[in-house]
């Protein structure tokens, strides 16, 4: 029974590999991406120790993430794992926007290291990628 598990296994393994890289490099762009458009420069605050920013980018990669993880476990074929993640990366990219309007000078305070300020857009990041891996699983 062992042998007849791990044949099935090793398998899969080209399928397991090939959905997992599309997915890890659709994270990649979608955080190269998130950088581009923000306006804050998150590798130089977090290299100058700038605890809100590392708070900030970390839930922002997190919110990125984990509907990119919906979409790796309910796809079927690696085009589907495309679409839906440009999809998926669309909506929480888009979060940025509306939480900067909300918040207002949420840059500023991210750039003065303020906390609460990266708290909020975190949470806020984290809630709409619940929400976003809940639709991408139907």
């Amino acid at each position: 029974m062992f042998d007849a598990i791990l044949t099935s296994a090793i398998g899969a393994l080209p399928v397991f590999a090939a959905h997992l890289a599309v997915t890890l490099l659709i994270l990649i762009a979608g955080v190269l991406v998130y950088q581009a458009l923000t306006p804050q420069q998150e590798g130089r605050l977090i290299r100058e120790n700038n605890a809100a920013a590392g708070v900030a980018f970390g839930a922002a990669i997190l919110s990125l993430a984990l509907p990119l993880g919906m979409c790796l476990a309910r796809s079927v074929s690696i085009p589907d794992i495309i679409v839906w993640g440009i999809v998926a990366l669309i909506v929480q990219l888009g979060t940025f926007f509306v939480a900067r309007f909300v918040f207002h000078d949420l840059v500023a305070r991210i750039e003065r290291g303020e906390m609460a300020s990266a708290a909020a857009l975190g949470a806020t990041h984290l809630s709409v990628a619940i929400i976003n891996a809940a639709a991408i699983a139907g």
